[in-house]
This record gives structure tokens, C-alpha cells and sequence, in this order.
């Protein structure tokens, strides 16, 4: 039976690595998923995120400020995503399904306020410098599982990420994996996303815990 993952990029977008990331998807043949910083959109990186949508990639929200958001009011969250709705609307001509929250800080306030389901990920720590494209890739493919989401980032700079993109891509194909966007990655696995699981997984059935 096929195996299903999910490519997902955190904190754009920009006109420096996104390109570079959407050169990779390209080359490869494979969608992914973006989730933007409002702040960061602006009429250039817009063109981008743009671009990507027409590649078929899937555009979700990261919030406007990449604030914790656990110390927001409800009225500063409720702000911080209808910034970042309105930004993406403006791109895609609807709103973003899912939402990912900074630093993956989740409380009871946020899941009553945020009307989107929540997605985490698995990760490489690929924000730090320190952690070469080779250890990115390496920590990526000993994580990856059917429905996995994967977490990385195309914030300004993270030439890292890029070149790791050549070694995650086709170990996944050759390993028998089919990329998907997220929507498509639930559809594939029949499974209807629940608000109030944090996926890294669209195959998780454990709800958040609540305070």
C-alpha cells in the first residue's frame, strides 16, 4: 500500500529561500505547504506564496507576529489570525484551513479562539545553524512515517534546509512515500482532522489535554 507524508516550511514568506524551496518542489514533482507569517507578507513575497499556490501548494497560517500566543488575550489572538486570513485570502482566495502555532505553544484559550484545526510536525531543529543539511535530512527520514507532516523552514537564509531538500525528497520516493499537501494528506488517509489534536500525524487520535 502507498505511503503517504506531508512537506511542510514554517516562517515565510520571502524572496530569498522560498524561490529556492519552490525550485526543489519543482525539480521533484511534489506540492507542499506553507505557513506564513502575516508580517511577512508583503507585495513581493506575496508574488511568491502566489507562485506557490499555482505550483499546488497549500497555504496556511503561522500567525501574524510569531508572538507566544499563550500569553496573548483573546482579543490579540483573534487579531493575530484574522491579519494572517485576510493576508492569505488576498493570495489564495480563501481562507487557510489549518494553522500551525509558534514555537508549538498550545492552550485552552487558543483552541477556543482559533476556529482552524492545529498541525505540529516532526522536525529537525533546522532553525539552528549549527545543525548541518545532513543531520536536517538525517533526522527528518528516521521520523518519517505514513501520515507524517514534516516540519521545516524557509525563513530568509536557511540555505541548509534547501540542500537537505535533495537528500529528504528522494530517500522518501525511493522508500515509497507520495508527497501531498495537508488536505490532501488527510483525504488520503480518510481521516476528518479534529480540532483540538495537534497533528504531527494525521493518523493521531490522542486529543490536547485540557487545563
Amino acid at each position: 500500500m502507498k505511503k503517504h507524508i506531508a512537506l511542510t516550511f514554517d516562517d515565510g514568506p520571502n524572496t530569498d529561500t522560498t524561490p529556492q524551496v519552490l525550485e526543489k518542489l519543482k525539480k521533484y514533482g511534489i506540492p507542499a505547504a506553507f505557513f506564513l507569517v502575516g508580517d511577512n507578507i508583503t507585495p513581493e513575497s506575496a508574488e511568491v506564496s502566489r507562485a506557490a499556490f499555482g505550483q499546488g501548494c497549500e497555504i496556511c497560517s503561522h500567525s501574524r507576529t510569531h508572538s507566544v500566543m499563550t500569553e496573548l488575550s483573546p482579543e490579540e489572538i483573534r487579531a493575530e489570525i484574522e491579519f494572517t486570513d485576510n493576508k492569505i485570502r488576498e493570495i489564495t482566495g480563501m481562507a487557510p484551513r489549518f494553522f500551525r502555532p509558534p514555537y508549538i505553544a498550545v492552550n485552552d484559550v487558543m483552541l477556543d479562539v482559533i476556529d482552524k484545526i492545529f498541525i505540529a510536525g516532526i522536525g529537525a531543529e533546522d532553525w539552528l545553524d549549527e545543525v548541518t543539511a545532513e543531520m536536517r535530512a538525517e533526522k527528518i527520514l528516521a521520523q518519517a512515517k505514513n501520515g507524517s507532516i514534516i516540519l521545516l523552514h524557509d525563513m530568509r537564509g536557511n540555505s541548509k534546509t534547501v540542500a537537505a531538500l535533495d537528500i529528504i525528497i528522494p530517500a522518501l520516493l525511493n522508500d515509497g512515500f507520495e508527497f501531498l499537501t495537508v488536505s490532501e494528506l488527510f483525504a488520503a488517509e480518510g481521516v476528518e482532522p479534529k480540532r483540538g489534536i495537534i497533528y504531527s500525524n494525521v493518523l493521531q487520535t490522542d486529543m490536547y489535554w485540557r487545563r
